[in-house]
Parts: C-alpha cells; sequence; structure tokens
C-alpha cells in the first residue's frame, strides 16, 4: 500500500514536470493565492515527540490568502509493516487433516492533524512559514480464535481445539500539538520540496485490555474474562520532515 501511494506521487510530480512548457528554472517562482490548494507527501521523516507518521503521510492545505494556510493530513497503519487482518489455520492433524480451527487479528490504525501556517515574504522560490498543528489518533487491535487455544491460560490441548474459543480487544488514542519553522522550494511551477522542524508534544491513553475465553474444562461449559488495566503515556520531542507537493 505505501509503496502504491508514494509511486502515484512521484508519478504524479513526474506529469507536471514534463508539462512545464519548456520554462526554464530561472523562470520558476513560487505559487500565490491563484492556485489555493496543495496536496504533497512526506518522503523522510524523524520524529521524538512520540508519534511516528507513516511514511508516505498525505497532507492537503488550502491558502485562505498569501499568507495564511490550513491543512489536514492523515496516515494510516502503524508505521511498522503491521497487517490490517491476518487469518492463521490449524489441522487438527499433524499432517494437515481433519478438522480445523483459526486466529484472526484485526488491526486499525489512523493520526490526523489539523492547523494553520503563517507565510513569510521569502524570495522569488523560496516560501518560509511557522505552523502549528494539532494532533489526534487512534488504534486497536482484536484478537479472535476459533476453536483454538493459544495456551494463555494453561488450560491443556494447545492448537487446535473444538472446545475453546476466545476473543480479545485492545486500544488506544492518542492527542498531542506541534509548532515550528518551515520552508518550501519551488523548483518547477508549482511544484515543490519542503523541510520542517519544530518541537511536540504528545499524550497516549491505552484503554483496558479485555480477554473472554469459552471452554470445556472437564466436561463443564468454563467462561474466564480478564482485563489487563490500562495506562498512558507522554512524550516531548523535536521532528523534522521533507515533503514532496504540488499547488493547484
Amino acid at each position: 500500500m505505501k509503496k502504491v501511494i508514494l509511486t502515484g506521487c512521484l508519478a504524479m510530480s513526474a506529469l507536471f514536470v514534463s508539462s512545464v512548457n519548456a520554462q526554464t528554472y530561472a523562470e520558476v517562482e513560487k505559487a500565490t493565492d491563484a492556485t489555493p490548494f496543495s496536496i504533497e507527501t512526506t518522503l523522510t521523516e524523524n520524529f521524538g515527540n512520540g508519534i511516528t507518521w507513516t511514511t508516505p503521510a498525505l497532507r492537503g492545505r488550502y491558502f485562505v490568502n498569501e499568507n495564511i494556510g490550513v491543512r489536514l493530513q492523515i496516515s494510516l497503519g502503524d508505521n511498522l509493516g503491521s497487517a490490517m487482518n491476518t487469518t492463521t489455520r490449524f489441522s487438527e492433524n499433524a499432517d494437515g487433516t481433519g478438522e480445523e480451527g483459526t486466529l484472526e487479528v484485526d488491526r486499525m490504525a489512523a493520526i490526523f492533524q489539523v492547523g494553520a501556517e503563517y507565510h513569510f515574504l521569502g524570495t522569488q522560490k523560496l516560501d518560509p512559514y511557522s505552523y502549528i498543528g494539532i494532533n489526534f489518533g487512534f488504534g486497536k487491535q482484536t484478537t479472535t480464535g476459533t476453536d483454538y487455544n493459544d495456551g494463555a491460560l494453561g488450560v491443556p490441548g494447545t492448537g487446535y481445539n473444538a472446545d475453546y474459543n476466545y476473543e480479545a480487544m485492545g486500544g488506544y488514542s492518542l492527542i498531542g500539538g506541534t509548532i515550528g519553522l518551515g520552508m518550501d522550494f519551488y523548483f518547477v511551477e508549482n511544484v515543490y520540496v519542503g523541510v520542517e522542524l519544530g518541537v511536540g508534544i504528545t499524550g497516549y491513553n491505552f484503554k483496558d485490555s479485555e480477554r473472554t475465553d469459552n471452554f470445556l474444562l472437564g466436561g463443564t461449559p468454563t467462561e474466564n474474562k480478564f482485563t489487563a488495566l490500562g495506562g498512558s503515556e507522554s512524550y516531548l520531542g523535536t521532528q523534522g520532515s521533507l515533503r514532496l507537493g504540488w499547488r493547484f
């Protein structure tokens, strides 16, 4: 998914480069409020404030005038390469025959930022600005074992077990803010590379994780519920990013 998005962004940039109508580098000027929208993607980034934006994260901007811009940034995934959904099958017999049990894991994570920018005078090609952003997001994971025992409770019969089912759920939310300076450098008409440097703070709230197991123990239907208490974390640190964007 990441590679597809990044490839699409690069291809889009190449398209605009090829349609510059023989414009020379010396003739390139930074965009004005005649082109109020921009879309961009992060190329590289380094964050020490507790948030890891999945690369490529996507950001849209709208320029109210030549000095004021508002922005929305979106990042999907946990930035660890984890699959959104995985299903593992377990057979009744070692040779793969018999009935089957399954272990299914569903994951979802997303981060959003809403913010504003103030753009300074700059030069013909360079557009410096200051920015502030409010970050928020969430993540959750659900694990479901059907006819499967992972052995977490010490109940005999791990692996495929027609008498064992369980479900576990957990998640988190985050909120924070960033402030800093950035600049866009226009190297082709309406196409730019940009950098940002700033500082941010982020707070995480981890929800209680709940698990329910249903199984037969000595022929008796048994239900066991377990709750792992959540907690909180906070981070304060610097951040930096390199971006590629297009004004339109």
